[in-house]
């Protein structure tokens, strides 16, 4: 089975994306949401290092697609056979948190300045990490398919 990481910064498309595979058929698990997160020391969000590794462990499927950004992600890329950053341009970014109805985060000004911050200082080391990345600034399907193809390769 191969086990795909989508990452990257909030508004960056992960949780359309992950959605959208998911209603393609394929088995898409958003490990942002509730269920899989537990709140650090520090206040922030975290995956849940045993049930992601029990998910990743799992072998049920052809591909298994997980979307999510977390400090603890760089334990799991061993198990990882693709690591795709979706990214976009900070503009693009800032007027998706503006408008997006399905999540509030982003729309305190502190909170688009911990994502104005997180582009500058944690997207770089993302990039360093991911075997590919996909600009997701161009229409969901695109994206999706661009996604399936770096899983086929």
């Amino acid at each position: 089975m191969k086990r795909v990481l989508l990452t990257g910064m909030s508004a960056t498309g992960k949780s359309s994306v992950i959605g959208e595979l998911a209603a393609r058929g394929y088995r898409a698990v958003d490990i942002d949401a509730a269920g899989w997160l537990e709140q650090a020391p520090d206040g922030h969000w975290e995956w849940q290092v045993e049930p992601v590794r029990e998910l990743l462990a799992t072998d049920e499927s052809d591909v298994l697609f997980l979307s999510g950004t977390s400090a603890r992600q760089g334990q799991f890329y061993p198990q990882f056979d693709h690591v795709i950053l979706l990214s976009a341009p900070t503009e693009v970014i800032v007027e998706r948190l503006a408008n997006r109805t399905t999540n509030p985060y982003g729309k305190h000004p502190d909170e688009l300045a911990e994502v104005l911050h997180n582009i500058e200082a944690v997207e770089p080391l993302l990039r360093r990490r991911a075997h590919h990345e996909v600009d997701t600034s161009v229409p969901l399907d695109e994206v999706v398919a661009t996604v399936l193809r770096l899983v086929d390769e």
